[in-house]
């Protein structure tokens, strides 16, 4: 049985959904806004900034971490962010049965053997529709919105794993919320984690 699952996902593709109702009907711990919460009490960084730093880069390119303040052992705040974040990602997972989303969790658990490891996705034209329904109409075009939201967190994934977010191989599941659907998502996750 897979008690620790992680959900990587594009903007919109309702991954966080996804993750929260198959944390209930598992019965496990779900792990999103609580995480940030538990990193900024153990690195000190207010819950504003993690929850704008600790999944994004902070440019549009991988060349703008070289340009980030760094401390006197060549740390940056967001290399401190990213080592509190996988000591809490790491402490949470000791526990088991629970379900964390975001942060590079596939990439920090990666060698647990009762990890599971989701991507949801779906194409734009279903993810756009969402956020506008979820979170309403902004100055920026919705389609403009999510491909600065991937871009940044397929940068910082890059930056701290040396791998391709979103890459099938890096998963043990790919899925398309949009074809498939997200509650029979949150089906088939829950029913793979216990079968496996």
């Amino acid at each position: 049985m897979k008690n620790i699952i992680t959900i990587s996902r594009q903007f919109g593709s309702g991954g966080r959904s996804i993750g929260k109702a198959v944390a209930e009907r598992l019965g496990y711990d779900y792990f999103d806004k609580d995480l940030i919460e538990r990193i900024a009490k153990e690195s000190g960084l207010s819950k504003d900034y993690i929850e704008k730093n600790g999944e994004h880069s902070p440019g549009t390119n991988i060349f703008s971490y070289a340009f980030v303040g760094r401390n006197r052992r060549g740390e940056s705040v967001e290399d401190y962010l990213w080592n509190k974040q996988r000591e809490v990602i790491l402490n949470i997972a000791d526990k088991g049965n629970c379900v964390i989303v975001g942060r590079c969790a596939d990439y920090i658990l990666r060698d647990r053997e009762n990890c599971l490891n989701v991507f949801v996705h779906s194409d734009i034209e279903k993810r756009a529709e969402r956020i506008v329904k979820l979170y309403g109409e902004t100055d920026q075009k919705p389609k403009k919105r999510l491909m600065d939201k991937d871009r940044t967190r397929k940068l910082n994934y890059k930056y701290y794993t040396d791998r391709d977010w979103g890459m099938s191989q890096n998963y043990h599941l790919s899925l398309d919320s949009g074809v498939i659907g997200i509650e029979r998502c949150e089906e088939l996750i829950a029913t793979l984690a216990q079968e496996l």
